[in-house]
């Protein structure tokens, strides 16, 4: 189960979740494209999650695209008490697998209303800014979103993979509750946003929590892991929780044994002298 020891945030000041919480783009096919192989197993794992505690749940409209979503809507339809359910908008997904920023305000109110169908939700919990494009003024696209909560389509607005100047003018236009950009224990570029989140009070939530797998070049880290009969994995999201009381790491997966042994980190109590080594 998830732990009292994970604590919780209040995303906006209002949607309080345990800092754990769960990320769906892998419940979709062969680069993130298309269904998975068995749907039955994934609405089984959405639906773990929230067993073991697990009450924030992050996907995106370009996971499948749009799979995550209604796989989500499907199995957790009659689950949403105390469930908060964050999406992303501003994406475009082919055959070959791409991811095309596409900022458009049409377009983002279109996803929007594709996004609020599949996930069965009225309105979206947070609706969060994909990604910037180079062909839409950034303003544009923040408008839109700004619009959209105005109207009462979604409740809380963030942004993805942005700049701490990025995240300023979006701050300039609207309340900005969460940032997702990449971050985790070998992969630290964006200390400077997660800062920034610090400062603002804004949720930071870090996207490929476990490096994709990679995390070979991390010193100290099997050690650690020996000494709480932990794997890594576990080991680099206890980490990311004890890093920054702002973090909520929403680690992926299709399957049930890495599912509980993701959430069991959240029981994971490391040491100042083991945090500052990680670190």
């Amino acid at each position: 189960m998830v732990t009292n020891e994970s604590e919780t945030f209040d995303i906006g000041g209002e949607l309080t979740v345990h800092r754990l919480g769960f990320g769906a783009m892998r419940l979709t096919g062969d680069d993130v494209i298309g269904e998975p192989d068995n749907e039955t197993d994934a609405h089984a794992v959405l639906k773990r999650a929230v067993e073991l505690g697990v009450d924030f749940i992050d996907t995106a409209d370009s996971y499948g695209p749009g799979v995550s979503e209604r796989l989500i809507g499907e199995a957790l339809d009659t689950e949403r008490e105390d469930l908060v359910i964050a999406t992303k908008g501003g994406l475009l997904r082919n055959t070959d697998a791409d991811w095309l920023a596409h900022g458009d305000p049409d377009y983002l109110r279109n996803a929007q209303l594709c996004s609020r169908d599949r996930l069965q939700m009225d309105p979206i919990d947070l609706y969060q800014y994909h990604r910037p494009d180079p062909d839409t003024p950034f303003e544009d696209s923040i408008h839109a979103l700004a619009e959209m909560k105005d109207e009462g389509l979604i409740r809380h607005i963030g942004v993805s993979n942005v700049s701490v100047e990025q995240l300023d003018r979006a701050r300039d236009i609207v309340d900005i509750v969460t940032v997702q950009n990449q971050y985790n224990l070998s992969h630290r570029d964006d200390e400077d946003v997660l800062e920034a989140c610090e400062r603002y009070g804004i949720g930071f939530i870090p996207w490929f929590p476990l490096g994709a797998g990679d995390l070979g070049g991390v010193d100290g880290i099997d050690e650690i892991a020996q000494r709480h009969d932990a794997t890594p994995y576990q080991i680099a999201l206890a980490w990311l929780l004890g890093h920054s009381d702002v973090t909520l790491p929403i680690p992926g997966t299709s399957s049930l044994d890495h599912l509980e042994q993701n959430v069991a980190a959240s029981a994971i109590d490391l040491t100042d002298e083991e945090l500052a080594r990680l670190s």
